[in-house]
């Protein structure tokens, strides 16, 4: 048998073929019966090898997996990936040719910057902003600490390395193409490059000019010059540009005069000006600069740059207060702050950028922005907190008058539009923004929230209760609440004044601000379960523990934030972000403003219940006497809740009409740097401020000028005062010394709680809402619905 006979008979045998044998062997005149003839195979040889051969067969006609094996061989793959590396490297080549290192200046740089322009939303001018606050300085000028700390704090290996860091950029064109957003990974040279030669815009096409020109300049200018151009074109805040800027708009002293502490902080700033300028940041933002300090301050003594033991003693340099920027004074710089703040956030959303790079894109670009100041409204807004509050205020006869401020924001519940703001007496005098700032407790307006999760959640007393408007609790002050198997929480909150009420409905728990009461809900709902609502709303509850002691509004909030959470309960419960920005327009185009209408976050029942409760607050509860009863008011529709927080830090009044909503705030803060928070006791002559006073007073002075009188609440409820009478109980009182200021009464107390079955009688007054035929309130039951027995001689104790 020839070779080729040989390979045909092993493919169709499937196996070797035995040698060739001499002619006179037994084998080849046939003599071996087991002799293996080749071509004849077994019928099971036979059998695989027609598998085999219709496996092959297959393939050729269609199979997807030997197509793909003949397609994608390890030869192939390899060669496509050397061939895809070579036309990388040969456009990087190219492009390395082709892209030049642009001519650049600081005073060009400058030329280039022009002033924004703020709007009203009628399109009158509010503002212009935008000098240029810029000096170059010579490195030799700055101390080598000082310097040292900025490459600490951005680039370690700054002096090694070649202008870039492959893997950050890597990582940073990666997250553009698939759009996540800017990250960090630049280095001093890239950064330098970009605030230099480049602009602000995250697209692959400038990311790889910076790269090729970031090669190009490190070859070309020495590490002190690119060092000296990146901390005399960076963007510090406060308008400043450059270190020489900075250290004066921040410390009073030039470049050549900061410590290294006071640079450290300086440092630290180039990642968030704003949100980290000490006198404007909250105290996330403060907490975070604290820690970017350190973190700089540490890298500089582990590269040898900073002694130990003189690190181990600096303290934070609290920075200096801001000087006046022209155009901003009155509430003109609170508008601005907040209409750049918001526009930097939609920026950072749409063309990825750090917060860093959203606030040098804003500030001094020519932006043309309008925003949805009402014009009437927010000169009505500043008159009112004048006539009722600044004007009767007088540090000389008092000195306490010295610490009030106030913050308010009115917001339109259908748009969500800012329509009007109140930062404070001027942004000359008190640069940070009362109607932002998230650092005093919002008090008895948070009682609502705690009301919208036990009827959004169904929630249930401990005696298995539903609770509604007419459920009723033990209103007896310092009563420890209880979980639900009967033990004691270890909370037991007192009351204002210390005052009992006895068995008391939830609606008139909410008119008299009862705190027990709602420190019993909010374990009966479930403080995660009022937390969860809390944030839906619009509250920032993140970095907040879902702890009994919440539901006396114990966390931070901004009047902003507050006057969000109501408009969305005047929304019927659709969320309500609210938003000051109505255009943004630049020669590169416009940025789109979202809709502040969100989803539904709680449903229209349990939103609209708690509307009706509020408006028992202001006809018959702690707003009776500034809003109800007010001279001005034309027959407006209210709802609203007073807010006074523990040791007369903060008052609030949150309000709202059926078309716009208000939240006013008045905050004790100690004149002096570094401005503590401080009690209000005595203020304005008043024995205590409340929120039934100063704050009920600016609210109705500015809402019934402005509101419509016809406007009527569209409530899809059977419960609350709007839809309901309310069964007012005779309230108790331990001797106390001090007389009630916010919860009036028009009964006279009495030594012991009731112990008999409350009834409820229905006022001869109209309900405050339109007339309904909805049926006819049930009675609350006879006993506290969390099962406490009352003793008549110790109120409050447990059985």
């Amino acid at each position: 048998m020839g070779r080729a006979e040989d390979r045909r008979a092993r493919q169709r045998g499937g196996r070797r073929a035995a040698p060739r044998r001499p002619s006179g062997s037994p084998s080849a005149t046939g003599g071996d019966a087991s002799a293996t003839v080749i071509g004849t195979p077994s019928a099971a040889t036979g059998g695989r090898a027609a598998a085999r051969r219709a496996a092959r067969s297959g393939g050729r006609g269609g199979d997807g997996k030997g197509l793909l094996r003949r397609l994608f061989t390890w030869k192939k793959i390899l060669g496509t990936f050397l061939g895809t590396c070579l036309l990388a490297i040969a456009a990087f080549i190219g492009l390395y040719l082709y892209v030049d290192v642009p001519d650049g200046n600081a005073a060009a740089q400058a030329a280039q910057r022009q002033s924004n322009v703020y709007k009203y939303s009628d399109g009158a001018t509010l503002a212009r902003d935008g000098k240029v606050n810029r000096e170059i300085v010579d490195l030799s000028k700055v101390p080598r600490e000082v310097r040292d700390t900025f490459v600490a704090a951005e680039n370690k290996s700054f002096y090694n390395d070649n202008g870039i860091d492959l893997k950050g950029t890597a990582r940073g064109v990666l997250n553009t193409l698939m759009g996540k957003g800017a990250q960090g990974g630049s280095t001093i040279t890239q950064q330098y490059v970009k605030n230099y030669y480049l602009s602000q815009e995250q697209t692959v096409s400038r990311k790889l000019k910076e790269i090729v020109i970031s090669l190009k300049v490190d070859r070309q200018m020495s590490k002190d010059d690119i060092l000296a151009g990146y901390i005399n074109t960076s963007y510090y805040g406060r308008g400043a540009y450059g270190i020489q800027a900075a250290a004066q708009a921040y410390y009073r002293v030039d470049a050549e005069k900061l410590k290294v502490e006071q640079g450290a902080y300086l440092a630290a700033l180039l990642q968030a000006p704003s949100q980290y300028d000490w006198h404007s940041a909250s105290d996330t933002g403060k907490k975070l600069v604290k820690a970017r300090w350190n973190y700089v301050l540490d890298n500089m003594v582990e590269e040898g740059w900073l002694d130990k033991s003189k690190r181990q003693g600096m303290t934070f340099p609290e920075p200096k207060e801001p000087r006046p920027t022209a155009g901003r004074e009155g509430q003109k710089g609170y508008l601005i702050e907040l209409a750049n703040r918001q526009l930097e956030d939609q920026l950072m959303k749409q063309k990825s950028l750090t917060r860093s790079q959203a606030e040098a894109a804003v500030v001094d670009q020519g932006w043309t922005i309008t925003l949805n100041i009402d014009k009437k409204k927010q000169a009505q807004l500043e008159k009112a907190v004048k006539a009722q509050l600044t004007s009767k205020l007088d540090k000389k006869k008092r000195p306490v008058d010295a610490d009030v401020q106030a913050g308010a924001v009115s917001v339109d519940p259908k748009t969500g539009k800012i329509v009007a703001l109140y930062g404070g007496v001027d942004y000359f005098k008190h640069y940070t923004s009362n109607a932002t700032r998230t650092d005093y407790q919002p008090a008895s307006t948070f009682k609502p929230v705690i009301l919208a999760a036990a009827l959004e959640e169904s929630a249930q007393t401990r005696s298995g209760k539903p609770i509604t408007a007419n459920t009723v609790y033990d209103g007896t002050s310092k009563r420890q609440v209880l979980n639900a198997d009967g033990s004691k929480v270890g909370f037991a909150p007192e009351n204002e004044d210390d005052r009992n009420y006895g068995p008391i409905t939830v609606q008139t728990a909410m008119n008299k601000s009862v705190n027990s009461v709602f420190a019993q809900m909010g374990v009966d709902v479930g403080m995660k379960n009022v937390m969860d609502v809390a944030g839906k709303l619009g509250m920032d509850t993140s970095d907040e523990q879902a702890v009994p002691a919440q539901t006396l509004g114990s966390m931070g909030a901004s009047p902003l934030q507050m006057a969000g959470v109501y408009a969305t309960l005047d929304n019927h419960g659709q969320k309500v972000t609210p938003g000051i920005l109505k255009a943004a327009e630049h020669n590169s185009g416009k940025v789109e403003i979202p809709s502040a209408i969100g989803e539904q976050v709680i449903s229209r029942e349990a939103a609209d219940s708690v509307t009706s409760v509020l408006t028992g607050v202001v006809d018959d509860g702690t707003a009776s006497a500034s809003v109800a009863n007010n001279p001005k008011r034309d027959g407006q529709k209210v709802a609203g809740k007073t807010g006074t927080s523990d040791d007369n830090k903060s008052a609030w009044f949150t309000g709202f009409t059926p078309d716009l909503v208000t939240s006013v705030g008045l905050f004790g803060e100690d004149e002096k740097p570094p401005h503590p928070q401080v009690k209000m006791y005595g203020a304005g002559g008043e024995p205590r401020v409340n929120g039934g006073g100063f704050p009920a007073q600016i609210w109705a002075a500015y809402m019934f000028g402005v509101t419509d009188p016809d406007a009527r609440f569209d409530l899809n409820t059977d419960q609350g005062a709007a839809v309901q009478p309310t069964w007012t109980p005779t309230p108790s009182q331990e001797p106390t010394t001090q007389e009630p200021t916010e919860e009036p009464t028009t009964q006279k107390p009495t030594e012991t709680p009731t112990t008999e079955e409350p009834t409820e009688t229905p006022t001869t007054e109209p309900p405050t809402q339109t007339p309904t035929t909805k049926p006819a309130p049930p009675t609350p039951t006879g006993e506290p619905t969390d099962d406490v027995s009352l003793d008549p001689v110790r109120p409050g104790d447990d059985q």
